[in-house]
């Protein structure tokens, strides 16, 4: 079947079937041209596919597991992923931050709640926060996307005014106690970029705003089903998915008008470098790429024990410890170093889907940040850091599967060096990624659509939007 699609004429070929991928052929296939999705592993997903990595009955998420820009991405909200299968659960509070032994700081949805659990810093992260998320529609559309003129300046200036500033100055400046400081920073800290740097504010805000606009759900079944309901709508509307077909040259293509590319800039080098303008291929040669990840899933007997019991209403769960902490860990990792006691990302989402493990059992999985293209198994830090809040928690493990930067790279090809959000966030590359030319290159008709793109990493679907439209006004 597979080669049999290949002999055929596209109007468009997409390379890659993440969500940025998948979201540009049904961009594609709404508009009434014929297009075909080429993925390379035998599951299609990319960074939303989810396995039984441990033990049979426990269903685990490969990469992305929590999805607060699925839900906040002003291009999926318009799609009928419902009727295709996908089912969103909350926990009761998106966050839980984890200060000490016994003491948490907890997001709620609600702002108000909140601050309220923040003592003297709750009027200032009140102010902070609530126009915000009020506001997150309009806000989001102008976030979520290429550096452009704002349908809503003021509130996009007033966002900027904050977001310009580097994360550690800015809780410094706000906040007076160490609850609401720890929390900021371990928001800031998903930008994967020491808390000193400018802009690494906006990380922070963006994930805290989201957490009270929109929630931090995770996907019913596993974030495979997040790819399952975007594949099955791209068929509705007749477009292809062909999976086990790895391209190793844009010649292998069948004939299309467009060709789009769910690839980092490695990667497109290597199958297209011959049909780039000299000054575009040194211009991606030089493409920066970030910190990667080790993660960890683990199959469990039962809950995590946490002492501090507020954490099993949040189904994301941050062990950083104080501000201090988690600017020694990020740094140590822009250093080349691995930190001895890392900022960790937790999800524990069979607390709240029961489809994750079998009756009574349940599923964890996180990460810490390292040094991109890192060998290092950090499964025992990780673990030390969950046994410091969860005594205990090491007796409950059944299973355990764990994956070093390298090898989420040979999982996934477009995990450069374990670099989960597609490059580094740096000033420059945060707006203009992979270049000047965003979504196209120097060959006609070539584009990317892959977290290489504004607005980045994150299972959002909005890079693969906008290249699907730059294609639509170039081409069709």
């Amino acid at each position: 079947m597979a080669e049999s699609a290949l002999q055929k004429a596209y109007d468009a070929v997409v390379i890659g079937s993440g969500p940025n991928g998948l979201a540009a052929a049904i961009v594609l296939a709404q508009a009434g041209c014929s297009v075909v999705v080429l993925e390379a592993a035998e599951t299609a997903g990319g960074g939303t596919r989810s396995a039984e990595l441990t033990l049979p009955g426990f269903i685990h998420d490969v990469c992305s597991a929590v999805h607060p820009l699925a839900v906040a991405s002003p291009f999926f909200r318009t799609l009928p992923l419902v009727e295709h299968g996908l089912r969103w659960i909350e926990s009761p509070a998106p966050l839980a931050h984890l200060l000490d032994e016994n003491h948490a700081v907890i997001v709620e949805r609600s702002v108000e709640q909140t601050a309220e659990s923040l003592g003297n810093d709750g009027d200032a992260y009140r102010q902070l926060m609530e126009p915000f998320a009020k506001n997150w529609g309009s806000l989001g559309e102008s976030l979520l996307g290429p550096l452009r003129f704002p349908t809503h300046p003021f509130e996009l200036g007033r966002f900027g005014v904050h977001a310009v500033r580097s994360a550690s100055g800015l809780a410094q400046k706000l906040f007076q106690g160490e609850p609401a400081r720890a929390l900021w920073g371990g928001m800031a800290a998903h930008a994967m970029l020491p808390l000193d740097w400018q802009a690494t504010a906006a990380f922070g805000l963006v994930l805290g705003i989201t957490a009270h606009a929109v929630g931090w759900p995770i996907a019913r079944g596993g974030s495979q089903k997040i790819a399952d309901s975007l594949i099955s709508l791209l068929r509705s509307l007749g477009g292809e998915v062909i999976t086990g077909c790895e391209v190793k040259s844009l010649d292998q293509l069948p004939s299309s008008r467009a060709v789009l590319c769910d690839l980092t800039p490695r990667q497109l080098l290597r199958i297209a470098g011959d049909r780039l303008t000299p000054g575009f291929r040194r211009i991606l040669e030089i493409y920066r790429y970030g910190p990667g990840v080790c993660k960890v899933d683990w199959a469990l007997e039962a809950p995590i024990p946490w002492k501090a019991s507020e954490c099993r209403r949040a189904a994301t769960v941050h062990l950083g410890g104080t501000l201090q902490e988690i600017i020694a860990s990020e740094r140590a990792v822009w250093k080349g170093q691995h930190a001895e006691r890392p900022f960790v990302l937790l999800a524990q989402p069979s607390l709240f889907d029961c489809t994750r493990a079998p009756n009574g059992k349940h599923t964890a999985w996180a990460y810490c940040h390292v040094p991109n293209g890192s060998s290092i198994d950090m499964t025992a830090p990780i673990e030390n850091q969950i046994e410091r809040f969860a005594p205990g928690f090491r007796d409950l493990i059944v299973g355990r599967h764990t994956l070093t930067a390298v090898e989420l790279e040979r999982h996934n090809a477009n995990l450069i060096g374990g670099d989960i959000g597609g490059g580094a966030n740096d000033w420059v590359q945060l707006f203009l990624r992979p270049s000047f030319r965003l979504y196209r290159t120097s060959s006609p008709g070539l584009y990317f659509c892959s977290a290489s793109t504004p607005p980045g990493g994150g299972v959002h679907g909005m890079c693969g939007y906008f290249a699907a439209q730059a294609a639509l006004r170039d081409r069709f």
